[in-house]
């Protein structure tokens, strides 16, 4: 139980969230759910790189807009310092602006073409009154745009269309850092720039949490970019929980079936291994879950069971629940707020870009 004022909560928190789209009086079919009954805290004290991962559809980019407050749930809170977004008005709803900043997917969506990068830059120093003038705002941006490995002479001054779509991500992460934020929500920041770019932005985003103490939300459909820079994951199917745990647990011995194949479909530098034959079915439709497991339809381990009733979250093992009746001697994990169980961000060596081939396999 928190205090009035939030004192000893979690900076930004999802408490049993739902999120439902459609099904009205005129639709022809139920509501889609695209969150069912997520629970997820973010702590101020222990900064860490946070991945969500899973498949087009499965509840990602929605669970981003609920944390940025851009999105309110159907069922359920989502909480800033313990107080529901829903009212935070004013100075403090400014405050959660400035704390909480987004790198959105596609950089080019985030400019305005008749402005030159200075823009993007310098009107969120003056809302937030980063710097005391001109002059010291130049500076900060300047810092801003060393941190993210650009320089400022050959960045400012141009016009979008003139940076290459790496240099515009990177402008988008030194955007985010100039306001000193605590939490940044980055959806796919890498998705649409090319291989050649991708370490150095994710270097990017790795030295904002370990030099400067920031979290990170990794929002990602690339397993490989999520094990190479978190510390933990949480991976989604059909907008629930269905497994969670330290990103070097998680994919060097996945447990959930549906995680598995995830690690599975990986590609690994094999001229023998044939792609295309994983043995899973169906496709990921919110509406076509029943009143069992989500992942019944698709599951190599489909049992009598999971299409009668949906799985609880298993503590398989410290720092690790899962959703699947595989697991059901293991006990039933005591809350679903599943960043009780990750483990605390260490000060290893970046991993390699891709997950060992030899991850064993549960059956």
């Amino acid at each position: 139980m928190t205090t009035p004022e939030g004192q000893g909560a979690p900076l930004l928190e999802l408490r049993n969230v739902t999120k439902q789209f459609g099904g009205g009086y005129f639709s022809n079919r139920g509501p889609t759910v695209a969150l069912d009954n997520v629970s997820f805290s973010i702590p101020e004290d222990q900064p860490s790189i946070t991945a969500i991962a899973g498949e087009s559809g499965s509840g990602k980019t929605t669970l981003a807009r609920m944390l940025l407050g851009i999105a309110f749930p159907t069922a359920g809170n989502v909480l800033y310092r313990g107080k529901d977004l829903r009212k935070v008005k004013g100075s403090e709803r400014r405050e959660f602006r400035r704390e909480v900043q987004p790198i959105f997917q596609d950089p080019f969506e985030s400019y305005n073409p008749f402005y030159k990068i200075d823009h993007v830059l310098t009107t969120p120093a003056r809302n937030f009154k980063v710097g005391s003038g001109k002059a010291d705002i130049k500076r900060k941006v300047s810092e801003a745009l060393e941190t993210v490995g650009l320089q400022p002479s050959e960045t400012l001054g141009r016009y979008p269309h003139q940076l290459s779509g790496g240099q515009r991500q990177r402008v988008m992460v030194a955007r985010a850092l100039l306001l000193k934020p605590k939490i940044i929500l980055a959806d796919e920041p890498v998705s649409m720039v090319d291989a050649s770019l991708r370490a150095t932005i994710l270097d990017s985003i790795r030295t904002l949490n370990r030099d400067l103490g920031i979290s990170v939300i990794y929002i990602t459909h690339d397993l490989t970019t999520a094990y190479q820079i978190s510390d933990n994951i949480i991976v989604l199917y059909r907008g629930s929980v269905v497994e969670a745990g330290s990103v070097e647990n998680v994919i060097k011995n996945p447990r959930h079936p549906y995680t598995q194949l995830l690690v599975q479909s990986i590609p690994q530098p094999d001229p023998k291994k044939r792609w295309g034959e994983l043995p899973i079915q169906g496709d990921a439709d919110h509406a076509a879950a029943g009143p069992g497991c989500k992942f019944a339809d698709r599951c190599p381990h489909v049992m009598e069971i999971c299409n009668q009733q949906a799985p609880p979250l298993y503590e398989t093992e410290p720092n690790r629940v899962v959703n699947c009746f595989l697991y059901k001697a293991a006990p039933v994990a005591v809350s679903n707020n599943v960043a009780g169980i990750f483990v605390a961000p260490t000060t290893e060596s970046k991993r390699s870009l891709a997950p060992p081939a030899s991850s064993s396999m549960a059956r």
